[in-house]
């Protein structure tokens, strides 16, 4: 019966298989790779949010100790204040990193405040905040790092062809990296005595 087959139809052969069985798989497996790809995305920012969440509840300690010993420091108490409430109330992705951004910022200038207080430095219970900050800040470096790789391994997936097809007719939207976007946030912290 191949016999009477002829080559044109081998061919039509051919492209219907690959249409009716390569192409459902290749649309299911890409799909499924999409599907795990932003699961690790929120996965990775859900990790990184709770590590956020123990600072943001760390900080009041934090500044409070500080206050004691630094009364006239009132306004870099504040602003750290305020970077906690805005960070832990941000309602996006981007507005989350932009405000963890400025908190990071305004813990610096606190932990440059204290330098100019020996009592306060002496302190154990200041040393003992400031150890678990330093702490939380290396794990929440460590997850934005997790997050990022994740999300850089999504964003290229939903941007390489042919992937960006299947990103495209399902809505797989382009994520945020992590990043440190203020320019003073480059710059060391000035300690002056």
């Amino acid at each position: 019966m191949l016999g009477f087959i002829s080559v044109g139809g081998i061919v039509i052969l051919v492209f219907v298989f690959l249409f009716l069985v390569v192409l459902p798989i290749w649309l299911v497996s890409t799909y499924n790779a999409f599907i795990k790809l932003r699961n690790n995305v929120d996965e990775g920012f859900s990790t990184m949010d709770v590590y956020m969440k123990k600072r943001y509840d760390l900080i009041p300690n934090f500044v409070e100790t500080v206050k004691g010993y630094a009364k006239h420091e009132k306004e870099a108490l504040e602003n750290v204040m305020k970077a906690r409430y805005s960070a832990m109330n941000a309602s996006t992705t981007e507005q989350k990193i932009d405000n963890e951004n400025i908190l990071q910022g305004a813990l610096k200038s606190l932990f440059a405040v204290a330098e100019n207080y020996p009592d306060l430095k002496a302190n154990q219970n200041f040393l003992d905040l400031q150890n678990t900050l330093k702490e939380l800040e290396m794990e929440i470096a460590n997850s934005r790092k997790y997050y990022n790789g994740v999300v850089k391994m999504y964003n290229t997936k939903r941007e390489s062809f042919p992937s960006n097809l299947i990103a495209g007719m399902f809505s797989f939207h382009k994520k945020p990296l992590f990043e440190v976007d203020a320019p003073e946030e480059r710059k060391n912290v000035k300690v002056s005595f």
